[in-house]
Formats: structure tokens, C-alpha cells, sequence
């Protein structure tokens, strides 16, 4: 070796030496005080920093912060679930409404073979003494599974509430571990138990933690958009439900601020299953797993586990260097009761909400196509005036629709469907059905075009407002051009809530009607229309309302 190659070799090896990636072999250390023209190296195992981005291991490697107060966004969390009194009856009565609302679309669900596949023990026959019960069957089980499973019920068919925002979800969702817990912490109390406080739970204790978890969901939801950055919105389902289930089992502020540091480590699910080409069911039992994982943590917590202060901010590591680009939360208000009093219900049709407007409107064609003699045979083609948030999610005009999930996520199978039927149904979505085979359907899907209106995108966002807005304009054969029908607020909305009630208690009749005997289905709908008998009623002895032996 020449001696310019020699010195070159050397000074490379005395580099990877300094930096930790070579290591002198055995044999090496003996020979190096003899030569250094033969010195040998043999590779360290390699390490994940091996791999590791310039700018993430330069970060990663230095000094670290002096230890710090938890991020103020988890205190502010804590401080609301300890120490804020709920004082408007309009949200308890909202919430109550809520509450019906989200139960009776748990037990549409079991009706769906998909669903019910994924319900149970995770051992066949296993039954949790003083464990949760699951409406409309007979399992009782432990509280983790027990939020999975009610979870997954409740938002299995897309039909209960909604909050849209920069993040839309379903802040009912968290009902799915709110009332696992509540149920399984009074039924243990009520065995001797001593279960956070030792007390045995209220339907109204259920109402304030709905209320509490709405907000927390709705209000990081307002300004803030997991979706633009590839993460389900089920996430603040996951937060919500951790700081709402901590103060439920008894943990105090310090414990809850952990427990949700904790659910913010957590891995986060992404939307991939909500967007082509991986649409499937599992957006519809994500929430499920979301309730099941702040059970889980909040139990950890329970028994030592500690948190992390600055899992949010924190350089690099925190979840918003590494999950939400850097950049930090923006809050509109703090928390209060507004979400629930503003909460959207999904009162006419199982649909994705943003498309709840357009598909009104569809059902209001229908009738002035049936006043001249036409029918939607006769439509050549339809433009939908319509919010970004529409064409964001569910605007799929030519993508092949091939499950379930694709078409409760698409606007123009939805609006054709109904324009084709005057209906929209869970069943329409099913493989096989018969609007899932209708070449009329598919034809006509192919032809509604979405169109963008950014007063109808300011609306949307607007906190006075906050309106879904469609507008549909339908082209004949013919050349005939009708009216525009344009539906701003959908049934269900702040603006339509009085109308809206006596059809939320006709949807949750209808859905609890095919499981229970007659009398059984009006002590139900009874008490849920006597406000002070069922807030003091035990959530344990409310939910054997719902069992099935």
C-alpha cells in the first residue's frame, strides 16, 4: 500500500472511529503498537442513529431542555374536567338527546353481520363479573373490550352526531367509553366496590362527562386539522375520552394531566382507510379502538404510570415536530359547554355529514320532477354547489365504488341513490343491494360534478353560522334546467333543533324497536322524554334496559 494510501486509510478510520461506527477488533488492538499500515476494523452493530436523518440527529443530539411544566394544552384539559361546573341546561338536554340518539344507532348497527363479527370476548364464553354490559346483547365484559365494543356500535353505520370544523368527527363517539366505565364502576361499587369515589354513577354523571368530552374534541377540532396532515380525526375521540374516563375512575389533576400526555404518545391512526384506494371498515370501528385505548391508558395511570409534560411540545420528539408539522395547536375559545349546544344530529340519513344538505336537496328535486312527469331517468346531469370540505372527503365522481365504505363516502352515489329511489338507507350501501347494482345509480353518479362555493366554505367555518351548505342544479334530457335547491342548515343543526326532535325520538324508536319486546321499546321512549326520571336513574339499572338475555 503506498503511503499516500496508507495515510488516507488511517485518517478515514480514525474518523469513523472517533464517531462510534467502527470498533478495533481484538486482533487489531494487539497489532496496532507494532503497525499501523495493518490495523483491522470490524463494524459495530449498527444503531438506529446509523439511520437517523442529518437534521433529526443533530437535533436529537443535543443538550436536553431542563426538565418543565406540562404543556399548558394538556393542563388547560385537566383544569376543565377538575374544576369547570356545567351550568347550561341547554346542553344537558342536548346531551340527553345525544345520549338516545347514539344508542339507538349502536343497536341499528347489530343488525350488520360485519358488525357484530367484531363484537364479544376476546375468549368465546368469557363473562366479567361487575363488568360493562353491552346494550342489545348479552355480553358483560371487562371495561377496555367493553369501549370497544360499544364504540364500534355506535359508529358503525355514520349515523350519529357530528361536529365539522377544520376537523370534522363524531364527539358522541366517546360515549363508547364514557358508558363502559360509568356501567363497570357503578355495577363494581354496587359489589362493594370503591371505584373512583366509591359512588354508583348517575345517567346525569353520564350527561356532564358527554358534555365535557364533546367539548374537549369539538374545541381542539375548531382550529386545528388532523386530516390535512394524513391523521384520523379519531384522535381527540382518544384525548377526550382519557381526560373525561380519568376523572370518572378518581384520578386527580396531576393523574389526568399523565393520562392524557399519555394518549397523546400513543400512535395515532391515519385516514388511510377513510380514502381511496384503502377505503374499508375499519373507519367504521376506529372510534371503537380509540375508546378502548383511553380506557386502557387511564387504568395504566391508575396504577403508577406516570406521563410525559412536554409530550406536545417537545423538540423533535413531541407530537407536533413529529405528527403535526411543527407546528403548535391554535385554540378559538376555551372550554365550556358550546360544542354540545352546537352539536349537529344526523337526523334523516346515514351519510357522511357533509352530504346531508346535498342529499335533502335531492329528495326536494324528486318532488318537482314528479309535479312535470319526469323522473330521475330524465336527468342528463347535476352540478352540486357545495363546500372544500365536501370535495376534500366525499367527492368521488368516477371512483369505483366497491365496498360499503366507499359508497357511505361518496356524494354522488348518495344523492343518486336517493334521486333513483326517494330513499337512503344503511341497506343501501351493502354489497348486492339494490342500489349498489343499480346501473341507473352508477350511470347517474358519473354524471354530479361538485363545484366549490367559498362563501359556502366561509359559512362552514364560521362560529355564528356553522352551516353544511349544498346546492344542486339538475340539467334534463331535454334541456330543461330546473331551480336550484340549496339547503344551507340540515335537519339536526343549531338552526333546526326544535324541528328535529320529534324525528330524533322517531329514529331512536325505530332503531331500538327490531330488539326488544313492545313494552319494553315505550318504557324506553318514555323515559327518555322524562328529562328528571332518567338523569336519576343508575346508569347501571339504564343499561339493563338494553340487555338481551
Amino acid at each position: 500500500m503506498s503511503s499516500l494510501s496508507r495515510n488516507l486509510c488511517n485518517t478515514a478510520s480514525r474518523t469513523l472511529r472517533q464517531r462510534g461506527f467502527l470498533r478495533p477488533s481484538s486482533k487489531a488492538v494487539r497489532s496496532i503498537a507494532a503497525t499501523t499500515s495493518h490495523t483491522t476494523f470490524v463494524a459495530r452493530p449498527l444503531t438506529a442513529s446509523f439511520f437517523t436523518m442529518p437534521t433529526l440527529r443533530d437535533k436529537a443530539t443535543a443538550v436536553p431542555a431542563p426538565a418543565r411544566e406540562f404543556d399548558s394544552e394538556i393542563v388547560d384539559v385537566a383544569k376543565y374536567i377538575h374544576e369547570y361546573t356545567i351550568d347550561s341546561e341547554l346542553a344537558y338536554d342536548t346531551a340527553r338527546w345525544v345520549f338516545l340518539d347514539t344508542l339507538g344507532c349502536g343497536l341499528k348497527a347489530l343488525e350488520f353481520p360485519q358488525c357484530t363479527n367484531l363484537l364479544g370476548p376476546v375468549v368465546e364464553g368469557t363473562t366479567v363479573p361487575n363488568g360493562t354490559k353491552i346494550p342489545g346483547t348479552s355480553y358483560q365484559l371487562d371495561p377496555v373490550l367493553g369501549a370497544f365494543n360499544i364504540g364500534a356500535m355506535i359508529r358503525w353505520l355514520d349515523f350519529n352526531d357530528c361536529w365539522l370544523a377544520a376537523e370534522w368527527g363524531h364527539p358522541s363517539d366517546n360515549l363508547g367509553a364514557i358508558l363502559a366505565v360509568a356501567d363497570w364502576i357503578s355495577r363494581t361499587n354496587r359489589a362493594g366496590g370503591k371505584l373512583g369515589d366509591g359512588k354508583i354513577l348517575k345517567v346525569r354523571d353520564v350527561l356532564e362527562a358527554m358534555i365535557k368530552a364533546h367539548e374537549i374534541q369539538g374545541c381542539i377540532a375548531l382550529e386545528n386539522s388532523f386530516n390535512k396532515v394524513g391523521l384520523d380525526h379519531v384522535v381527540l375521540v382518544k384525548v377526550a375520552s382519557t381526560a373525561v374516563v380519568a376523572k370518572l375512575l378518581g384520578l386527580n389533576e396531576a393523574q389526568t394531566r399523565d393520562a392524557i400526555s399519555q394518549a397523546w404518545c400513543d400512535g395515532q391512526s391515519m385516514r388511510t382507510y377513510r380514502h381511496s384506494p384503502n377505503t374499508m371498515s375499519r373507519k367504521s370501528w376506529a372510534a371503537g379502538d380509540a375508546c378502548q385505548t383511553a380506557v386502557n391508558l387511564c387504568l395504566k395511570v391508575l396504577r403508577g404510570e406516570g406521563g410525559m409534560p412536554t409530550v406536545l411540545s417537545a423538540p423533535t420528539w413531541g407530537f407536533y415536530d413529529v405528527n403535526f408539522g411543527g407546528k403548535p395547536f391554535k385554540f378559538q375559545r376555551p372550554y365550556g359547554s358550546y360544542v354540545m349546544e352546537n352539536v349537529l344530529f344526523k337526523v334523516s340519513y346515514p351519510a357522511e355529514f357533509h352530504s346531508q344538505t346535498a342529499i335533502e336537496a335531492a329528495q326536494r328535486i324528486n318532488a318537482k320532477l314528479k309535479k312535470i312527469g319526469k323522473s330521475a331517468e330524465d336527468i342528463d346531469t347535476v352540478i352540486n354547489r357545495t363546500h372544500e370540505a365536501c370535495i376534500r372527503i366525499i367527492d368521488k365522481q368516477f371512483k369505483s365504488m366497491d365496498n360499503f365504505a366507499d359508497r357511505d363516502h361518496c356524494v354522488q352515489y348518495m344523492v343518486s341513490t336517493m334521486l333513483v329511489f326517494n330513499r337512503l338507507e344503511a341497506t343501501d350501501y351493502v354489497d348486492g343491494s339494490e342500489a349498489a347494482t343499480s346501473p341507473l345509480v352508477e350511470s347517474l353518479r358519473q354524471r354530479i360534478k361538485c363545484v366549490e362555493d367559498p362563501q359556502f366554505t366561509t359559512d362552514y367555518h364560521d362560529p355564528s353560522k356553522r352551516t353544511i351548505s349544498n346546492a344542486l342544479t339538475v340539467t334534463l334530457k331535454d334541456g330543461t334546467v330546473l331551480e336550484e335547491e340549496v339547503v344551507e342548515a340540515p335537519l339536526g343543526h343549531r338552526l333546526r333543533r326544535e324541528e328535529a326532535k320529534p324525528d330524533i325520538l322517531a329514529k331512536y324508536k325505530r332503531h331500538i324497536g327490531p330488539h326488544f319486546p313492545e313494552a319494553r321499546v315505550k318504557e324506553l321512549v318514555e323515559l327518555g322524554a322524562n328529562p328528571q326520571q332518567i338523569d336519576n336513574m343508575d346508569i347501571d339499572k339504564y343499561v339493563d334496559l338494553y340487555v338481551k338475555n
